[in-house]
């Protein structure tokens, strides 16, 4: 990656299979640009060489550059890293084991309690450097996970495998993600989900819609709306008017933004990684744009401008140290005198006050 991603705080990350066997109904995985062989479901192309390309990968004697700081992210788009079929060939235990050795913090992201059977690699990495783990859910409903999420751990086990995270001092958290329209969305299914969430332990919740995608994704989806929800169709083809990258209209976005911030006034959880979980692990420079972005997302979650996200990629194109550039800050798009004042602050703290206020304002 060119750039930390703000969402994971990852600067690397891998798929160690194409396919998923979580089969889940909404998956983005299935879309043509993917170009995953077989029948998306069931059939998966285990990567048998990843684990040799993965240490060639992680000798610094090759890289002409410095590794980016920043946490390995373990899961994909693809395929799950912790779905059925690493029961029998275990890359992602290997692939944890090299990580152990090389001394890289770690995020894996799954809707697998299987995750639980590699706790000891886990534990060691978060001993030598940090680990966060994070469940995707579209709600805690057990039911709604049978039917769209088929070949996953059952929500409730997602969540059981959290608990049992934190009570080992491992940092946790859930992608609530995507929930799904007309289905779980609502303020009854959202409340349902994160009283569990909270209970769990959770140390973050991050929050987000459904894509759809014309072409396979799409069509699967439909086949189960017909087979189960067909009155939702009208609806769900009022939403999605076939947008490029398979979004749905603001108006839908920006409705269930405002209902998950209604809920969430109750529930004490972070709507993004807190920088207390990644903030020394990040270079100056990763550190101010991952925070001008978490600061951004928030703003327009609440429905206020922001300018933050402009600053955020300026900075994430400089080829230079933003300490050697406090007298000309300025110059950079969408740095004011108050975006200035964040960044001297991340620069001078390693955090920000402005955005740990944001957290705790949801």
């Amino acid at each position: 990656m060119k750039r930390v991603d703000s969402w994971f705080i990852s600067a690397y990350g891998m798929n160690l299979y194409r396919g998923c066997q979580h089969n889940c109904t909404y998956c983005d995985g299935r879309t043509e640009k993917y170009r995953v062989d077989g029948d998306f479901g069931s059939e998966v192309t285990v990567k048998i060489n990843a684990l040799e390309l993965l240490e060639r990968e992680l000798d610094p004697k090759r890289k002409r550059k410095p590794f980016r700081k920043g946490y390995i992210f373990l899961g994909g788009g693809v395929g799950d890293s912790y779905q059925p079929v690493e029961e029998k060939f275990k890359l992602t235990r290997r692939a944890l084991e090299l990580l152990t050795e090389k001394d890289f913090p770690v995020h894996i992201l799954t809707k697998s309690h299987l995750v639980l059977r590699d706790i000891d690699l886990i534990k060691k990495i978060n001993e030598k450097t940090r680990v966060i783990v994070s469940f995707s859910l579209s709600s805690a409903r057990d039911d709604v996970g049978e039917t769209f999420e088929p070949g996953a751990s059952s929500p409730s086990q997602r969540l059981e495998a959290l608990k049992r995270l934190k009570k080992e001092g491992i940092a946790a958290g859930v992608f609530l993600l995507p929930v799904i329209p007309f289905i779980t969305d609502t303020v009854e299914i959202m409340t349902h989900t994160l009283d569990p969430v909270r209970e769990a332990g959770a140390d973050f919740l991050i929050f987000g819609g459904m894509t759809l995608k014309e072409g396979r994704q799409k069509e699967f989806f439909y086949g189960k709306l017909r087979e189960l929800y067909p009155g939702l169709i009208p609806s769900y083809d009022r939403i999605y008017r076939g947008d490029r990258w398979g979004n749905a209209s603001h108006d839908y976005y920006r409705s269930i933004q405002q209902t998950f911030n209604r809920v969430l006034r109750k529930y004490p959880i972070p709507q993004r990684i807190p920088p207390g979980l990644y903030a020394d692990l990040l270079d100056e420079n990763d550190r101010v744009t991952v925070m001008l972005e978490h600061i951004d997302y928030l703003l327009k979650a609440q429905g206020r401008e922001s300018p933050y996200g402009y600053a955020a990629y300026s900075i994430s194109q400089l080829k230079e140290p933003l300490a050697n550039m406090r007298d000309r800050l300025r110059t950079l798009k969408g740095v004011g005198e108050f975006t200035e004042r964040i960044i001297f602050d991340i620069l001078d703290t390693g955090h920000s006050s402005y955005l740990e206020n944001l957290l705790k304002s949801f």
